[in-house]
This record gives C-alpha cells, structure tokens and sequence, in this order.
C-alpha cells in the first residue's frame, strides 16, 4: 500500500500565485501578511524580486476565482492561493458573493489540476474578520501551509 502525503519543506522548485482581493483590504492584507510569514519562514522566497512567488491583486472575491483560473492555467505555478473577505450585511449579497466565489474557486482546481487554496473568510461581522486575520490568529498562515502540503503531495503524486 502506498501512503501519500505532502510536506511542508523542499519549497525549492515550488511556484506559488496569491490572489488577494481588495475589498475589505484591513483584512486582506493582514491575510496576505500571514500567509507570506509562513511561506517565507518555510523556505519560499518572498522578496519582491522571487521568482517562485506572484500577487496579484482583485477588486473583491467575486473576481478571485476568473484570475486564480488564468493564473493555473498559465502553467507556471503550481499551487495558487486565494484570498477574500466576505462580511454579511443587510442585503442577500453575502450570500450570492459567498457561493460564487466558492464554486468558482473549487472549479478552477477540478477544471486545472491545480490546487487553490480557499481562503476566503465569511463571517457576520468586521469583529469576526479582524479576529481570524491577526487579532487572535492569522488564517492566512494556515493557507500558506496549506498550500505547501498541497504542492508536496501533487508533486509526489505525480512522481508516483
């Protein structure tokens, strides 16, 4: 029997795409601030002359899953990451945001063969937001390893 799993070390060859989107940037950003200290911290470079790191920036998560789909397709990455956040309001939009960006983001993995990470966070309030991006903890360090352990067992995977 064999067992796969992915690694979190020999980041050497990975090449990671981050989508941010800019809406609700006070959580956005700190997501990306996470996920980059955690990619850093494991190897990958992120200065901005990397050649295995690229961010490319969204005007909200609806938009995410139409470039994270440009972005894997282009063959130079092989795990991208997504990063939103959807706060409820008063009006059904969260919901149509929510569901839209999650479909679209699990179809560009089917549909590629690359990993997206999900990481789009939806919660009722601000408070909620800021408490997963930094004030509590960073989720975006969580998508960082993620998408570490993702891009190991593609690759040992595929090696099989």
């Amino acid at each position: 029997m064999a067992t796969f799993e992915g690694r979190f070390t020999d980041t050497a060859g990975l090449r990671i795409a981050v989508v941010v989107a800019r809406f609700n940037d006070l959580v956005t950003a700190k997501l990306l601030s996470g996920c980059l200290d955690c990619l850093h911290r494991h190897g990958i470079n992120t200065t901005a002359e990397s050649s295995q790191l690229d961010v490319a920036w969204v005007p909200g998560s609806f938009e995410l899953p139409l470039v994270a789909q440009q972005l894997a397709r282009s063959g130079r990455y092989q795990v991208v990451i997504t990063l939103g956040a959807v706060i409820r309001g008063d009006t059904p939009h969260f919901d149509v945001v929510v569901a839209e960006a999650s479909k679209g983001i699990a179809a560009v993995a089917r549909d590629t063969g690359v990993p997206v990470i999900f990481g789009v966070l939806t919660t009722d309030t601000m408070q909620q937001a800021l408490e997963r991006a930094g004030i509590k903890s960073n989720l975006g360090w969580s998508y960082g390893l993620e998408a570490l352990e993702m891009g190991s067992l593609m690759a040992a995977l595929q090696a099989a």
